[in-house]
């Protein structure tokens, strides 16, 4: 029997042996080569790949490596190896380690750059990808969706990797939970850097999102640390948790615009980390849905976010939620926290007639709100009985009107001359309660709490918390990731009137060049792309240069000008014409269906008219998946045409728009068949939902039927409307509708146009419903007796200070 045992330990040690012997480095300096080396891979191999650029290059990685000998696919000299083109990674199988690669200015035709899996049925268990960089790894189209990485498994990691520059739909880095096989996957996300995200101007900007609304009440217990968000400001939901169990703990947000959102699934723990805006707009902290979370010694600092966007905001909750909704918020621990000169939190956020459940046994207990400037505490939109507050301190000039908030006069100490933590001297005024066994142990640098008090830090402790001192992104190597450079010229271009001479004067400019028009007529044989930073701008302020598309064309063309995305289009005193044998559809459009690089659009001075076509016309029109991020309109005259500014693209209802900010200012809209403006938002979702200023203007002859609207602003958050006439609509019951509590219209004439309505908290202030009483009907001069008069002083002016003629 012994020697029966002898001989198989011998065996087994025979086997590992040579399996140990069998592992081996394989240089490989091409796919063809790497397709070859895989084949054959066995436990314990590397296979490296020779430095340079693998342009197109499409990596399967399928292996079974073993915990002590994993499988090892990795750069030659790493941050040397670079994909470009349509390239990326698959792995397969189980102990397989990534490391060192860098997808570099490229973008892929799959649904992630770097996916744990090959396809539905093959994926990877217990494998890595560490020292890795994607950075600018954008399609052309932006509105294709796809991840830098796609994590599907279990035990599997991310760690020490550098991120930056996504551009298009889709969250940097997704944990899939679709089966059973994804499902409790332990994963492990690490020391990463997150940098550099643009807004994307809709949903689907995440920069992590562990979990979908369908799996949202499966367990991920997924672990995030120690990682740094730096300015990842693709949309309000840095990190979306859509699953339960997950852990998010010592890490660093830094000028990020937006939160870490439980915004589906339960029992998240979120501790340690720190939260700093600098004042940045937009920079907010923790946002609260669902059940059994626990929220503690975090630190917050300089937070000016509003809204969703706030320190912590705790929401309301939808009757019966669908998956895809508002669960209530119940069984919540928010303790320890400490939050020093930052916006309101917010409690009961986002209550409607949709949102109406307030939250229940809700702990908000030993946290600490120190403002230096007085600013206010809390906002809160519906009952707190399901509240239970206790011990919190706050420092500050404003009150709280609220029992278990006391007032407090704070003493800091400076730490690394740049942080506050509290002074000894404040013991007796901090002491805290265990008021539930989610209280820490601990303080936010992990220091034993001998005695409970409130905030995030013991007294006097002088260390710094975990998520100030890492080190992230890769450690043997940094990715040095060079600004996309936009080299702008001051040269300026005479142009002479004619056929083309405009269109061909452009093709030329370099970004930033100003074309300078002469006085004349400019035909175009072809709509003219803006692929730069444009300006032009008409010489002779009396004779406005004319540019229209020429008649008895083959093919007529769509528009007189398209801003391509990323660029800038300045139109100054210019005629721009519709009037053709065949109507012109466009005068302006915006950069094609699903271009979501941000634009910007100024038409100063203009007149822009006939632009009649039936067919879905407008002056200007915005296409699906575009976002502006300004458009400005000011003393111009839009008149004679089907419809004006034409910014409902969305129709998804995804809580997408087609503009951040649209200013009309001192501009006429006359005789325009449908509405002047629609700018639309659908969904709940989106919080950055549009803002809309309109001033000193007049709409006359504006949609003027039944049903007819004159400004559509359906879901815009953000509207205000003043100094402003709307008149000459007589068969009009309801020109205008706002809605929503930031929608205000103010010091305005209204005359045989119908009523406007006023819902959901708008509000409206000096409405005047009178004649104008013109002296001048075409270039709306008032008369001595028009109540524009009576009632404008320097401070509310309507339709006054216009100086354009036709």
């Amino acid at each position: 029997m012994a020697n029966k045992s002898y001989i198989g330990l011998l065996v087994l040690i025979l086997l590992m042996t040579s399996q140990y012997c069998a592992a081996k480095e394989t240089l490989v300096a091409n796919i063809d080569e790497f397709n070859d080396a895989i084949k054959k891979v066995q436990p314990g191999d590397h296979i490296i790949l020779k430095n340079g650029e693998w342009n197109n290059a499409q990596l399967v990685v399928i292996g079974q490596g073993l915990q002590d000998s994993p499988i090892t696919i990795e750069a030659e000299t790493s941050g040397e190896v670079i994909f470009t083109g349509d390239s990326h990674l698959k792995m397969a199988g189980q102990f397989i380690v990534v490391k060192g690669l860098w997808f570099k200015n490229g973008y892929t035709s799959e649904k992630a750059v770097l996916s744990f899996r090959k396809n539905s049925k093959e994926f990877a268990i217990h494998s890595r990808i560490t020292e890795c960089a994607v950075t600018n790894y954008n399609p052309t189209v932006k509105t294709q969706k796809y991840n830098y990485i796609g994590l599907w498994g279990k035990n599997n990691q991310v760690d020490r990797n550098y991120f930056k520059g996504k551009t298009n739909n889709g969250p940097v880095l997704v944990v899939w939970l679709k089966g059973e096989s994804h499902i409790d996957n332990n994963h492990i996300i690490e020391y990463n850097h997150f940098a550099g995200r643009p807004p994307l101007g809709t949903n689907g900007g995440e920069t992590i999102r562990i979990g979908t609304s369908q799996t949202s009440l499966s367990s991920s217990r997924t672990l995030v640390r120690n990682n740094t968000f730096q300015k990842c400001n693709g949309e309000v939901e840095i990190i979306s948790n859509k699953s339960c169990d997950n852990i998010f703990r010592n890490n660093l947000f830094l000028e990020s615009e937006g939160v870490l959102t439980l915004r589906h699934g339960n029992r998240a723990l979120v501790e340690g980390n720190v939260f700093i805006g600098n004042q940045k707009p937009k920079t907010g902290g923790i946002r609260v849905i669902n059940a059994g979370h626990i929220i503690r010694n975090n630190l917050m600092i300089g937070l000016a976010g509003s809204g969703f966007r706030s320190p912590i905001v705790v929401m309301n909750a939808v009757p019966n939620s669908p998956l895809n909704r508002y669960h209530q918020v119940n069984n919540v621990d928010i303790q320890n926290n400490t939050i020093i000169d930052s916006s309101p939190i917010q409690l009961c956020a986002g209550k409607d007639d949709e949102r109406s459940l307030a939250p229940i046994n809700t702990i908000f207990a030993n946290n600490i709100i120190s403002n230096s400037n007085g600013g206010k505490i809390a906002e809160v939109f519906d009952s707190l009985k399901g509240f239970t507050f206790s011990n919190n301190y706050i420092d500050t000039n404003n009150t709280f009107d609220q029992n278990g908030f006391s007032p407090i006069d704070m003493k800091w100490d400076l730490v690394n001359q740049s942080l506050l933590v509290p002074s000894l001297s404040n013991g007796a005024k901090l002491k805290a309660t265990k008021v539930s066994d989610n209280a820490p142990s601990i303080d936010i640098t992990g220091s034993k709490r001998n005695v409970l008090i409130a905030g995030a830090y013991n007294l006097a402790n002088k260390t710094l918390p975990e998520a100030l001192t890492m080190q992230v992104g890769p450690q043997t190597w940094k990715p040095i990731v060079e600004p996309l450079k936009v080299i702008l010229s001051d040269q300026v271009i005479e142009v002479e009137p004619g056929i083309s001479t405009l269109r061909e004067a452009i093709k030329k400019a370099p970004s930033g060049a100003t074309l300078k028009l002469k006085a004349g007529e400019y035909t175009l044989e072809k709509g003219i792309k803006i692929t730069g930073h444009i300006t032009i701008t008409g010489i002779d302020s009396v004779k406005k240069p004319i540019l229209k598309i020429k008649s008895g064309l083959e093919k007529t063309p769509n528009y007189i000008f398209r801003v391509t995305e990323g660029n800038i289009l300045k139109l100054n005193n210019l005629e721009l014409t519709g009037y053709n044998t065949t109507p012109i559809k466009y005068a302006i459009v915006s950069p094609d269906k699903g271009e979501t690089l941000p634009y910007s659009l100024s038409i100063k001075s203009c007149y822009i008219h006939d632009f009649k076509n039936q067919n879905g016309g407008s002056i200007f029109k915005a296409y699906k998946g575009t976002i502006a991020d300004t458009i400005s309109i000011s003393n111009s005259r839009l008149e004679n045409s089907f419809r004006g500014l034409n910014l409902a693209s969305e129709k998804d209802d995804l809580g997408k728009f087609n503009a951040k900010i649209l200013v009309i200012d001192n501009t006429v809209f006359k005789n325009i068949e449908d509405w002047a403006l629609n700018y639309y938002r659908g969904g709940n979702e989106s919080i950055d939902a549009g803002k809309l200023i309109v001033n000193h203007c007049i709409f006359s002859n504006i949609a003027n039927k039944e049903k007819g609207k004159i400004l559509r602003t359906k879901g815009i958050s953000n509207v205000s409307i003043q100094n402003s006439v709307f008149e000459n609509s007589i068969k009009i019951k309801q020109p205008i509708h706002l809605s929503g509590t930031k929608n205000t219209i103010n010091n305005c004439l209204l005359f045989d146009v119908g009523t406007m309505k006023i819902s959901d908290g708008a509000t409206s202030k000096d409405i005047y419903y009178k004649n104008p009483k013109w002296e001048d009907k075409n270039n709306f001069k008032p008369s001595a007796k028009s109540p524009l008069i009576k009632n404008a002083d320097a401070t509310k002016q309507i339709g006054l200070n216009f100086k354009l003629k036709k």
